[in-house]
């Protein structure tokens, strides 16, 4: 369970890190930053940049397209994410269980736990 964990949280970081890479500007000092914060019940990650001339959404590429399912991807295996726009920059942040929480177990039905969207 804690190798899938690890593997979900680079994967959505590197979806969040990449957009930032070729949507956006650079922050000052022409950097990106990514941070992180680990609790008992969850993992969030976060990428700041100094932001672009849209606002990231979850897309609906056709099958045939290149690119734009990367916060589809993020949004499947977050329990939540979003934006905050802050003084001369943007971050994503999302939030995915954190590795033996209730939140990470699967439903006894196969489905989401309550604590999943």
């Amino acid at each position: 369970m804690l190798a899938a964990a690890v593997g979900d949280a680079a994967l959505v970081v590197s979806e969040l890190l990449s957009n930032a890479i070729r949507h956006a500007r650079p922050l000052p000092g022409r950097m990106i930053r990514v941070a992180w914060t680990l609790s008992n019940e969850s993992l969030r990650v976060s990428v700041s940049d100094g932001g672009g001339p849209t606002r990231p959404r979850a897309g609906h590429p056709s099958l045939s397209s290149l690119g734009g399912r990367g916060l589809a991807i993020v949004d499947h295996l977050c329990s939540t994410w979003g934006i905050r726009s802050c003084d001369g920059g943007m971050t994503v942040w999302a939030v995915l269980p954190a590795p033996g929480s209730r939140a990470a177990a699967p439903a006894a039905d196969g489905g989401t736990s309550p604590g999943e969207r």
